[in-house]
Parts: C-alpha cells; structure tokens; sequence
C-alpha cells in the first residue's frame, strides 16, 4: 500500500460545528431532548445561532470530517469530500481543514443553499444535543467523486448520516467501485440508530452485496441493525455479512469481528467525560490508520480507543493535542 496517496479518505456532510454549553432550563423552553439532533431549516438555524453565547467554538464539523481530522493528527495522509457552498462558512470549513494537514478539494456549491452548521449544546455530563442544517453538504453527487482520489487511498470511509439524498447514494456507491477498482477497501459507519432504523434494509444490502467491506457501529447502532437486543445475536449476525466490524461499546471499550474471529479490548480510562462528541469519529480515526498500515486488530482497537479517549476528555469533536505523540507514548505506533 505504499504507493497510495492517501491512507485515509473519508466521504460525508460538511457542515460547520457551533458549540456552547447548555443553560439551565434550554432545553425544555425550546422543545429539545437531550442527546438527541434535530434536522432544523433555514430559519431555525439563524434562531439558534443568535440564542448562542458569544464565546461560542466555531470549527469545521461532520462525522467523517472529523475522522479525517483525527487521521491527520495521528500522522495519517488524510482526504475528505464533502460539500459546501460558496459563503463565509464554507470558507471557515475549507481553510480549517486544509489547516491541520486534510486535502480537501471538493467544488463548492453555486447559487443554492447555504453551508450546512450544526449547533451543538453541551449538557454538564458530557451530552450534546445536536441542532443541524444540512443545507449544502447534502447536494453531493457523482461529479464530486473523483477516481483518482478514491483509487489513492488505502480505505474510503463514508457516513451513514449522508445516506439520505438520492444523489449522494449513487456518489457513495460509485466511490465503493473505484475503490474496489484499485483493489482498496470501502468502509462506511452505521451513524445512528436513527438512520439505522429509516435505511435498515438499504444498509443491509449493501453490506450484504459486498459494496461495503468494512463496517463501524455502536452497540445501539448494531442492534438496530439486526432488530435485537442481544448484543451476542447482533454480533453474530455482523460476522455472516460483513469482511470486517469495528463496534464501540463505549466505556467498556471496543471489539472487531473479522472473518469470524471477535477481538475486544478495553477502554483506556478517562478522568471526566467532558464532551461526548466526536468519539465514535475519533475511534474510526484511529482503526482505520492502524489496519490501513497493516496493523494488527488488536492495535488497531487500541489506537482508535486511545483516540477516542482523547476527544471526549474535552470539549469538542477534533484533538487537542497531536494524536501522533499521544500513540507513540503508548506503544502503538507502527
């Protein structure tokens, strides 16, 4: 694989992440569950924003955005394709990733809706409670996949969440065949119980077809998957369709199943959870860099959880400090 351009190149929204914490009482006065997104329009978004704190964190955001992110800071040769529009935020997005080491050449989109934000509020436990406008990011298409891209690059990785346009489904699939054109792996993460539950059947068949070689998942996430509440059935089940499965278990760590064999390890511990978000994209960042260098999967379990455990231990999605120097301190470089 040392010919790849790429180890790493994932595919998803592109949105703009506006983060604050919660007040006491926001959430009931404004009809939110914690823990939970909302998909908001135009006029929400504009709401909420102004409702923010000053101080409030602005950075570029999305699952697999931020999976890119953490492959950079582990030392990885990162990519990431995803839309925004020709506007302020856009422009925050694309000099923001191009910042820390991601190539990101996606076109932008003219003359139609606005770069995508996600508003994000921060319970005292960690929590986030997510407020998105998908705007921009969701106008991906097949245009936008380029073979050389994806045929450079060890592993694409894809998010579910982008799983809903009808033009975004046929790019996803088209990236799986010029990566499996040039005999490189297809990945993609379940994303939510939510998305799980309105594209079950969809995500299946493309697990099953062998469109998608490598799959990532929480245990909420998985038992959706397979209608269960037996994380040993769901298990099971993952092993019959997928080459491979990366499933979080949160604080009790992580496991893969591949080609049959289950490998679990535990969760590198944490003082405080300040900040959930980011984890599961973290994780994928970790695993993905490890078995793109032909690590094995237990080290690549452990450098995914390590990552992982860096990003919830503070607030925000993205490292604070460089992941690289984090791994190499535990021994998992290589």
């Amino acid at each position: 694989m040392s010919d790849s351009r790429f180890d790493v190149l994932t595919i998803g929204n592109a949105i703009v992440d506006v983060i604050a914490p919660l007040t006491p009482g926001f959430l009931e006065a404004e009809g939110m569950s914690e823990g939970i997104m909302h998909l908001i329009d135009t006029d929400r978004a504009a709401y909420l924003y102004d409702k923010m704190p000053p101080d409030k964190h602005q950075i570029s955001g999305g699952s697999a955005a931020n999976t890119a992110a953490g492959v950079a800071s582990l030392g990885g040769r990162a990519a990431f394709v995803g839309k925004v529009a020709a506007d302020p935020l856009g422009d925050v997005f694309e000099t923001d990733l191009k910042s820390i080491g991601v190539h990101y050449g996606t076109s932008r989109l003219l003359n139609g809706a606005l770069t995508a934000r996600s508003m994000i509020f921060l319970s005292p436990d960690g929590e986030r409670t997510m407020n998105t406008y998908l705007g921009a990011c969701h106008q991906l298409t097949e245009a936008d996949i380029k073979e050389d891209e994806i045929g450079g690059a060890n592993v694409t990785y894809m998010e579910g969440f982008l799983w809903d346009p009808q033009e975004a489904k046929k790019a996803f699939v088209l990236a799986a065949h010029y990566a499996h054109k040039h005999e490189k792996a297809a990945a993609f993460t379940l994303s939510d119980p939510f998305c799980v539950d309105r594209f079950r059947d969809e995500f299946l068949d493309l697990i099953r077809s062998k469109t998608i070689d490598y799959v990532f998942a929480n245990v909420h996430e998985l038992k959706s998957l397979y209608q269960t509440d037996d994380l040993g059935e769901a298990v099971r089940e993952i092993a019959k369709d997928a080459e491979l499965a990366a499933i979080t278990m949160g604080s009790e760590g992580a496991m893969v199943v591949h080609n049959g064999e289950v490998v679990s390890v535990p969760a590198f511990p944490v003082e405080k959870v300040e900040d959930a978000t980011g984890a599961g994209d973290l994780f994928a960042s970790g695993f993905l860099l490890a078995i793109s260098r032909g690590q094995s999967m237990e080290s690549a379990l452990k450098t995914g959880c390590l990552a992982a455990s860096e990003v919830i231990s503070h607030i925000g999605a993205r490292p604070v400090v460089e992941l690289e120097t984090l791994v190499e301190a535990h021994g998992l470089a290589g």
